[in-house]
């Protein structure tokens, strides 16, 4: 049993718990929450966190993924051709530290993230918007802190200034995004973070913060505010100080729950809240019209999920003896075109929409939101065909894959029924083709998987991406270019598709961009880079005392998808 305490209240964090009371919050993840360090936050499981903690120049305006308005700003103007931003800033907000916010702070948590810009963190797309390339000092050597320091700062009047050296018509929604939230400068120059000054900038250049002092030790300006946080469970507590209206939630338990009975059972009871479903499948199974359950339907889908499959796998301990000799595979297995439309073709599509979907769930044929401008519809999908993949297996790798058979190993993210059970669907298929072919699956961390992945050493794993703006180019070039976010994960290189999502982003005509993207998309069902997953149709449940989650607030920009808001804007009756 853990105990936490809290303003003088004793919080027991166990799922034995009575109900939860009315002034917490009680979420049950799967997994861990990988860091709390909004330099570097960039999965959802940590979003969730971070964005109640910190707050950002501007956010997003109720549902809208258009409609932006001032959070830590309350004004700004565009001026030089779209190339100068200067930003009005909120006066009288404290941080957690008790420290009251500047312009400074401001400049430092921008200017942190262009030094560190590290592969874990987000800031390659802020870092192309302000320097003109989504590189690191120790990456791209024509980058200077003159050059840092010249693209943030703070005017006479203490005023946030942008300067950009091109036009950038997704700027303000990608300063939305929760990596982008201002920090506490001097709190974190006291714990030992980064000075802010240029006399240290070049020994933190690209450093990765997952693991920062300021990730054990957070400090921002949002409604919520650490109280401690261990192996299995973070205590949150409302900001006293908070500028804003005060949260009627006044504590929020996160805790790790990696069994999925036991999240459910914790649910029915009303320990918790929310809890991290299983699926739909799962989900309407065990919660769906059970007694003080609210169920919604109908949520926007905005992220994308696939099979990568690695052309290049760095990690020798998943190759078994590294060769096409029926006992594991070389490095570059997937590297031939026909191993990947073979494995296409293996997977069930409409299966998964039935039985994990429960039917509510749709393919895709880019992995592009279809709701986003640039979906192109009319690509041509896989489906299921085991001649088709048994075609191609043969043929691979001048048909020594089928002669000798290969092993295969594939992780999936620990707690996720979803993906098990997908990767069982794809293993179950393949392995019927050929009495020679072998796919072991197992579990790992989410954390773990994330680090391993990045690094180009998982052969084949299950990963998604949420948008951090609402613009087709975040899901595009970070799939599909080789210089893509997600690049290290697949190695997936074609230079037609590189020349066409350069194009795509450099031009602000919508016809023409469209016309690209669908190019990509064509070209990408050809390449079978990913084998696409089902889109789900969103929906959510919760307890049904819990006053302020519903479709028409639910907005997909938020990380804390349990609710699609703020913790801050949540109550109980």
């Amino acid at each position: 049993m853990k105990k936490f305490a809290a303003l003088g209240t004793l919080l027991i964090l166990t799922t034995a718990l009575a109900a939860a009371p009315k002034d917490t919050l009680v979420v049950q993840l799967s997994s861990d929450i990988p860091t709390m360090d909004p330099g570097v936050t960039y999965d959802t499981a940590s979003g969730e966190v971070v964005e109640n903690m910190y707050e950002t120049l501007i956010t997003y305006k109720g549902a809208s993924l258009s409609q932006l308005e001032p959070l830590l700003a309350t004004a700004w103007k565009i001026s030089n051709n779209s190339k100068t931003y200067t930003f009005d800033l909120r006066k009288n907000v404290k941080f957690h530290s008790g420290n009251t916010m500047t312009c400074a702070d401001a400049e430092y948590s921008f200017e942190r993230n262009l030094v560190t810009n590290s592969a874990e963190s987000g800031n390659w797309f802020i870092a192309e918007s302000l320097l003109g390339t989504g590189s690191n000092a120790n990456d791209d050597k024509t980058i200077t802190w003159a050059r840092i320091d010249k693209a943030v700062e703070c005017n006479n009047a203490g005023q946030l200034v942008f300067n950009l050296p091109k036009v950038d018509p997704a700027f303000l929604a990608k300063l939305a995004y929760v990596g982008q939230s201002v920090v506490d400068s001097k709190h974190a120059a006291k714990i030992g973070e980064w000075s802010g000054k240029e006399a240290d900038w070049k020994s933190w250049v690209g450093k990765d913060l997952t693991a920062s002092k300021l990730a054990s030790q957070p400090s921002g300006t949002g409604a919520y505010k650490l109280v401690r946080k261990d192996a299995n469970a973070a205590l949150f507590t409302a900001h006293d100080a908070y500028w804003g209206k005060k949260p009627a939630i006044k504590n929020v338990i996160i805790q790790k729950v990696p069994e999925p009975a036991a999240r459910y059972q914790a649910f029915l009871r009303g320990d918790a809240d929310l809890i991290e479903g299983t699926g739909r499948a799962g989900d309407t199974d065990s919660v769906k019209g059970k007694p003080g359950v609210v169920w919604v339907e109908g949520i926007p889908n905005t992220s994308a999920s696939a099979f990568f499959m690695n052309q290049n796998i760095k990690a020798t301990g998943l190759l078994g003896s590294g060769k096409l000799d029926g006992k594991g595979i070389p490095a570059n297995f997937f590297s031939d075109v026909n191993v990947r439309r073979a494995f296409s073709y293996a997977f069930d599509y409409a299966g998964y929409i039935r039985d994990v979907q429960d039917g509510q769930g749709m393919q895709r044929t880019v992995l592009l939101p279809d709701t986003f401008p640039g979906y192109a519809a009319n690509v041509k999908k896989y489906t299921l065909n085991t001649n088709l993949a048994k075609a191609y297996f043969q043929k691979a790798w001048g048909g020594q894959l089928w002669k000798n058979g290969f092993v295969l190993t594939a992780n999936y993210r620990a707690g996720s029924k979803a993906a098990q059970t997908a990767m069982e669907i794809l293993k179950k298929n393949i392995e019927s083709l050929n009495p020679k072919f072998r796919v072991n699956i197992q579990s790992k961390p989410w954390s773990e998987m994330l680090e391993s992945s990045k690094k180009g050493q998982e052969a084949m794993i299950v990963i998604g991406w949420a948008p951090d703006y609402a613009d087709p180019d975040n899901f595009m070039y970070t799939f599909y270019s080789s210089n893509g976010y997600y690049s290290p994960r697949s190695n997936f290189k074609d230079a037609s598709v590189d020349k066409w999502l350069e194009q795509a982003r450099s031009t602000t005509n919508t016809a023409e961009r469209n016309r690209l993207y669908a190019l990509v998309a064509n070209r990408a069902y050809e390449q079978a880079p990913y084998i696409l997953m089902p889109a789900g149709v969103g929906y959510l449940f919760h307890r049904d005392n819990l006053v302020g989650a519903s479709k028409a607030n639910f907005n997909t920009m938020i990380s804390f998808s349990f609710t699609g808001t703020f913790w801050k804007e949540l109550s109980k009756k």
